[in-house]
């Protein structure tokens, strides 16, 4: 299945997509949600009201309010070597908050003192479907709702002013995640992902190539926090990025970022002027 949470007349809505047409999850607002009751599969399934039409519904982040987004960096060889680092041991892990979701067209929106190394980074994203604690990598396909697609866009300056990175990695409305949730029986690792910036392509990677999988991440991760449903593991960037040849997103520019058999989000970096508190 492939479903969505959808901006329509004033508010949202959890929706099962089918085709061109939405059908609504009712009486569940968004997919965050629906994913808290443990027969969400079911209830997306049989969802059979009125439908409504994907050209006048507006994708919302595709989980809105997970109650936490754990992010994997170096999780991809290419890009690892490209940031002049060694192979992992160990997941790095850093954590997003939900303030920095957008939806899948929504603008990117910088504020005008940290708009010097504004970054890409597009990645694999897994919902939880199921409350995860100490899951061993074997069952952890069990506790995955599905896949995304995101953009952990980065402040570079801000990242590298300490050796923490949250702070770089956590501006508010900064990462599209979206369009779609595509369950986990539809997917397999190896699809394509790719980044373009305004139509050049800059990212061009395969996600069977991630360092630790979703499964492992699982794990490594339920090990030291319970995961929620509707929690957020978004899983590391390939290279490509635009740090490692200092080309950063401007004012303007349109940011794509596609992965084979979820989807694509675009979206528009919007500078705004904001005074700094250094």
């Amino acid at each position: 299945m492939r479903l969505a949470t959808l901006r329509t007349n004033g508010t949202t809505v959890a929706a099962r997509i089918d085709g061109d047409t939405a059908i609504p999850i009712t009486p569940y607002a968004d997919l965050s949600a629906l994913l808290r009751n443990p027969d969400w599969r079911t209830l997306a399934a049989d969802a059979d009201g009125p439908p409504l039409s994907l050209d006048v519904a507006d994708y919302a982040p595709v989980v809105p309010a997970p109650t936490k987004i754990v992010c994997v960096g170096l999780n991809y060889a290419n890009h690892i070597e490209e940031m002049g680092r060694e192979l992992p041991k160990y997941p790095t892990l850093f954590a997003k908050f939900p303030e920095a979701l957008i939806g899948a067209h929504d603008d990117i929106e910088v504020p005008g003192y940290a708009d010097q190394q504004v970054d890409w980074e597009g990645e694999l994203a897994v919902v939880i479907g199921r409350k995860a604690t100490a899951v061993s990598a074997a069952e952890a396909g069990d506790y995955i709702a599905g896949f995304t697609v995101a953009n952990d866009v980065t402040m570079r300056d801000y990242q590298y002013r300490t050796q923490q990175w949250l702070q770089g990695k956590t501006f508010e409305k900064t990462c599209p995640l979206g369009p779609v949730l595509v369950t986990a029986d539809e997917f397999a690792l190896g699809a394509a992902l790719t980044t373009s910036v305004d139509g050049i392509t800059r990212q061009s990677d395969s996600t069977g190539d991630l360092v630790f999988t979703p499964d492992r991440l699982i794990e490594y991760i339920s090990h030291i926090v319970t995961l929620q449903p509707g929690d957020v593991i978004l899983t590391g960037t390939p290279g490509g990025v635009g740090h490692a040849d200092h080309s950063y997103l401007g004012d303007g520019a349109t940011l794509e970022t596609t992965i084979e058999g979820l989807g694509a989000l675009t979206n528009t970096v919007r500078v705004r002027s904001v005074a700094a508190v250094h």
